[in-house]
């Protein structure tokens, strides 16, 4: 096996702390890329490691794939749900920047926030085009299935909860990474990716999805 260790670091643009932007999530992590196997018999994988220090750790793993051309990005929807059941949704004022409500950030806070990013964060990545050669696509998931049997991940008992149920309990993670060479390069600069978390609390389901576009100088 291949590993590589990352750290991803998190701020908020609109709040700082002594001038310094507020810190929202800090994940140190590896990913690694693991052969076929014949024993067990498994086909070649990638996996990612990583640990976030408000009690979570996840293990999720899938396949890497690299095409011709940029990559296919589907919608995505933060809209919560019924714990097991996506098509019992809640529509919450929160998620209309059109409605006052005390339960959202509001003021300079929601600067640079549109209504087409609650509606579709995804549109974040698919409204910073560029000229594309070929993509790797990077797809990994914490719920077992298809050709993978592993995976998972793993909360404290505070998020886990007990007889009133789970506090903000990340069940299911699944993420997207797109490597993209762009014309004129000779390897990958530019790397986009789209993760949604499922936190379950309060008998909802809340899709906490984060995007970004990052290019190497």
């Amino acid at each position: 096996m291949s590993g590589l260790t990352y750290l991803q670091q998190i701020s908020d643009a609109n709040v700082t702390v002594d001038g310094t932007p507020a810190g929202l999530h800090i994940e140190p992590g590896v990913w690694i890329s693991i052969p076929g196997l014949t024993d067990p018999q498994e086909p070649a994988a990638i996996t990612r490691m990583a640990s976030i220090p408000h009690g979570t750790t996840i293990l999720i793993q899938g396949t890497a794939t690299t095409a011709a051309g940029g990559p296919s990005i589907p919608d995505v929807s933060l809209t919560p749900f019924t714990i097991g059941n996506r098509n019992q949704t809640f529509d919450f004022p929160e998620q209309h920047l059109n409605q006052t409500t005390p339960f959202r950030t509001s003021g300079a806070g929601l600067t640079g926030i549109t209504q087409a990013m609650l509606n579709n964060p995804n549109s974040v990545l698919t409204g910073n085009p560029a000229n594309v050669t070929t993509t790797t696509r990077l797809h990994v998931s914490a719920t077992p299935g298809g050709d993978f049997v592993g995976g998972g991940t793993s909360n404290m008992a505070f998020l886990v909860g007990t007889k009133d149920g789970p506090n903000a309990d990340a069940a299911h993670v699944v993420a997207t990474f797109w490597l993209q060479t762009l014309a004129g390069d000779t390897e990958p600069k530019r790397l986009q990716y789209s993760q949604t978390v499922l936190l379950n609390f309060n008998g909802i389901s809340w899709p906490h999805i984060t995007v970004a576009t990052l290019t190497k100088p």
